[in-house]
C-alpha cells in the first residue's frame, strides 16, 4: 500500500520527461530536464520498491542504490537550471557538483559514511543518515540555492514574456524546496514522507510552462520571425511615403496660391507648413531606422546556425567605412566618431556579419554617450584587433561579467532586448576570434575585436 505511491508518480515523472522531449524536441534543454525527470523516476522506483521489502540486507543493498541517485538529483536540478537561463559560465560548477556527487556516490557504496543502515518505519525501511550525510545536505542546499539566484537574475533581466515564463520555474523551484522535508526521515524522524508530492507539482508546473507557455521558444527565433513580417508593411509605407513626397509639393504651391487669392483662411503656422514640407522626409528616416533593426534582428537568428563554408577573406577597414556610412546615426552623433590607425588587415568571416557587429557597438556607445551627456567614439585598427572605445556613462562593475550572457539587459525601460553583446561573441567566436570588454563605470568602454590569422574549417 505505501509502495502505491511512489510508483505512481514515478512514471509521472517519466510521463513529464517524454512529453517535453516529444513536444519540443531534442536540444540541450529539453534533454537536461529529461535526465532530472529520468534520474526522480529511478529514485522513486527504487523507493517503491523499498518500501515492499522485508529482509534487512536486500533493503540495505535497495537503499544505497536509490539514495546513489538522490545524490545526483540536486545537481541534474541545477544543470537544466544553468542550460534554461543560458548561463554558460556555470558549465563548469555543474561538472564540479557532478564531480562532487559522484565522489559521494563512491563513499555511499563503499562505506556507511553516507547511509549508515536504515530505519524501520510504519511503511517500511528507510535510510538512515551517516556521519558524511551532511555533506550532501551542504551540497544540495548550494546548487539548489545557486540555481534560485540564477532563475531570480534572469527574469530579473528578462524581457517581455520570457519574464512570465521565468517566474513559472521560480515559483517550481520553491515548491521544490519544500521536499527537504524528506531528509528528517534520514535522522530518525518517523512519518511518511511526503516530498515526492512537492516534487512531482514542481516539475509537472516546469513541464506546462516549457510546452503550454513555450519556455524553450528561441526568444532570438521569435524576433527574427517578427521582423521579417514587419518587411512587408514597412515595404508599403515606404511606397506611400515617396508617394507623399512627389505630391506635397504641389499641394502645398496650391496651398500658398489659395492663401495668396484670399480663397482659404491660413489655419497652419509657418512651424508646421516647413515640418509638413519635409514630412516624406521624417518618414523615410524612420523608415530606415526601422528597417535596420530588422536587419538586425534577421542577422542575429542567423548568427545561431553559422554556414562557415560562405565565409571568406574581407578587409576589416572596409568593414568599418560600410558599418560608418550605413549606421542610421541621430543628428550630429557622427560627427562624435573617430576611425585611428592605418593598419588595414584581412579576417576570414562574413563582411555582413562584421558590420552587424559594429552595429551593436556603435548602437551601445551612443547609448552611453546620451547617458552621461558627453564623450566620443574612437575606432582603432592594430594589430589583427578592432578596438572601439567610447568615454560614456561606463559599465558598472557588477554587471560587467554579464554583458555577454545572452538576454541580460540592464535597460529595463530603455529598449534594450540583451541580445546584441551575445550576438557579437557568437560571431567572433564562429570567425576563430574573440571579444573582450573593458570598462570603468562614469569614464569609458572599450570592446578589443581579436582576429587569428587563418583558420581552417571542415566543409559543412
Amino acid at each position: 500500500m505505501h509502495s502505491l505511491l511512489p510508483a505512481v508518480v514515478s512514471l509521472l515523472f517519466l510521463c513529464y520527461g517524454a512529453y517535453v522531449l516529444q513536444s519540443r524536441g531534442v536540444n540541450r534543454i529539453s534533454l537536461t530536464f529529461f535526465l532530472l525527470c529520468f534520474t526522480t523516476f529511478c529514485w522513486q522506483f527504487t523507493w517503491a520498491i523499498l518500501f515492499q521489502l522485508h529482509d534487512a540486507h536486500e533493503a540495505l543493498s535497495v537503499a544505497k542504490l536509490g539514495y546513489l541517485l538522490i545524490l545526483f538529483l540536486p545537481t541534474t536540478l541545477y544543470h537544466f537550471v544553468a542550460e534554461l537561463t543560458a548561463s554558460r559560465g556555470e558549465r563548469r560548477r555543474v561538472a564540479l557538483s557532478y564531480a562532487i556527487a559522484g565522489l559521494l556516490g563512491v563513499v555511499l557504496l563503499s562505506t556507511d559514511w553516507i547511509v549508515a543502515g536504515l530505519y524501520r518505519y510504519f511503511f517500511g525501511y528507510y535510510p538512515k543518515a551517516g556521519p558524511l550525510h551532511p555533506l550532501h545536505l551542504l551540497q544540495t542546499g548550494v546548487v539548489v540555492g545557486r540555481g534560485l539566484w540564477l532563475l531570480y537574475r534572469r527574469q530579473r533581466q528578462a524581457v517581455s514574456t520570457e519574464k512570465t515564463r521565468l517566474r513559472y520555474c521560480l515559483i517550481s523551484m520553491l515548491i521544490y524546496f519544500f521536499a527537504s522535508v524528506d531528509y528528517l526521515c534520514n535522522y530518525g524522524l518517523q512519518f511518511y514522507p511526503p516530498g515526492v508530492l512537492f516534487v512531482a507539482t514542481s516539475l509537472g508546473l516546469i513541464a506546462q510552462a516549457m510546452v503550454r507557455h513555450n519556455l524553450l521558444a528561441d526568444p532570438l527565433e521569435v524576433a527574427a520571425t517578427i521582423a521579417h513580417e514587419m518587411r512587408t508593411p514597412l515595404a508599403t509605407i515606404r511606397n506611400q511615403s515617396r508617394m507623399l513626397s512627389r505630391c506635397l509639393p504641389e499641394l502645398m504651391t496650391g496651398y500658398q496660391s489659395a492663401l495668396e487669392h484670399g480663397l482659404i483662411r491660413q489655419e497652419l503656422s509657418l512651424p508646421q507648413l516647413q515640418y509638413l514640407s519635409r514630412l516624406g522626409q521624417h518618414i523615410e528616416s524612420e523608415i530606415s531606422r526601422s528597417s535596420f533593426i530588422v536587419d538586425m534582428m534577421l542577422a542575429s537568428a542567423r548568427a545561431g546556425a553559422l554556414d562557415r563554408s560562405d565565409f571568406a577573406d574581407h578587409s576589416v577597414k572596409k568593414c568599418v567605412d560600410d558599418a560608418l556610412a550605413s549606421y542610421p546615426f541621430e543628428s550630429a552623433m557622427r560627427d562624435k566618431v573617430r576611425v585611428r590607425g592605418s593598419e588595414d588587415f584581412t579576417f576570414f568571416g562574413s563582411d555582413v556579419l562584421l558590420v552587424y557587429v559594429l552595429y551593436n557597438l556603435f548602437k551601445n556607445a551612443m547609448h552611453a554617450i546620451k547617458a552621461a551627456g558627453r564623450g566620443e567614439v574612437e575606432i582603432l585598427l592594430a594589430d589583427r584587433q578592432l578596438l572601439v572605445t567610447d568615454t560614456g556613462s561606463g559599465i558598472p562593475d557588477d554587471v560587467l561579467p554579464h554583458v555577454f550572457e545572452p538576454f541580460y539587459s540592464t535597460r529595463h525601460h530603455g529598449g534594450g532586448t540583451g541580445m546584441g553583446l551575445a550576438f557579437c561573441q557568437r560571431v567572433l567566436t564562429a570567425f576563430g576570434g574573440n571579444i573582450r570588454c573593458e570598462s570603468q563605470a562614469g569614464q569609458y568602454t572599450r570592446f578589443a575585436l581579436s582576429f587569428p590569422r587563418r583558420v581552417n574549417y571542415p566543409a559543412s
